[in-house]
């Protein structure tokens, strides 16, 4: 269901501005035409319309109030067919629809406005967080309680490895593989060098995130995992 703030001054009933208004079951809230952004918004809807059957320049000083100050909801204009050629960009618009159209027309604008306003989809997550370390794939980077690490591009896949995986502990094995991938020749101690520069770099008030697990590998461990 689409809910709509109507603008009117003459309309006690939104079939009073379009019949086809009356015709679907959208929610449906009618206002003076002269309510202000906050009073529009506050009703929280997903269109507004603004009827400019009878009082063309009103409705229009109306749109540009809306809009300049910030209302980011789909504004619709209700029009008749002689007000059509006075509408142009600066009304600041975004559809216009005349009183006389059916539902079917009216159902398809609110569609398509709702849709084309929607928030993009968010993007997939690239930052992670762990033990006062972040992380970014998208730039990688590192930052330690907010100051940068200054990590070469494998002592970044190791420590983004280790810490999108905290609590784990793997193999030097494992850990040559996924990081430096199948097709490397060096042996195990690539590892063991590399995790000793990325304590380096931590500091000796957090190396302790990367823990050394005895005969087996390594884990990167924040506090509250190392304290339990």
């Amino acid at each position: 269901m689409v809910q709509i703030v109507l603008l009117s001054d003459s309309a006690v009933e939104g079939s009073d501005v379009a019949p086809s208004l009356g015709l679907l079951t959208h929610g449906l809230t009618v206002l003076p035409l002269n309510a202000a952004a906050p009073v529009v918004s506050s009703h929280s809807p997903d269109v507004v319309m603004v009827d400019a059957r009878e009082q063309l320049v009103a409705a229009r000083n109306c749109a540009q109030l809306l809009k300049g100050t910030g209302l980011s909801t789909p504004l619709m204009m209700v029009l008749t067919e002689g007000g059509l050629a006075a509408v142009s960009a600066q009304w600041m618009v975004d559809d216009i629809m005349l009183a006389s159209a059916g539902p079917a027309e009216l159902e398809a604008r609110l569609r398509l406005l709702v849709t084309h306003s929607a928030p993009a989809e968010t993007p997939n997550e690239t930052v992670i967080r762990a033990g006062g370390v972040t992380v970014d794939e998208a730039s990688y980077s590192a930052r330690l309680q907010g100051s940068p690490l200054n990590l070469t591009y494998k002592e970044f896949e190791l420590l983004k490895f280790l810490v999108q995986h905290q609590g784990r502990v793997f193999t030097r094995a494992q850990l040559l593989s996924e990081v430096w991938g199948y097709d490397y020749y060096g042996g195990t101690r690539t590892v063991d060098v590399h995790i000793r520069r990325l304590r380096s770099k931590l500091g000796p008030d957090h190396e302790q995130l990367i823990t050394t697990v005895r005969n087996v590998g390594y884990s990167f461990n924040s506090p509250r995992l190392t304290d339990r």
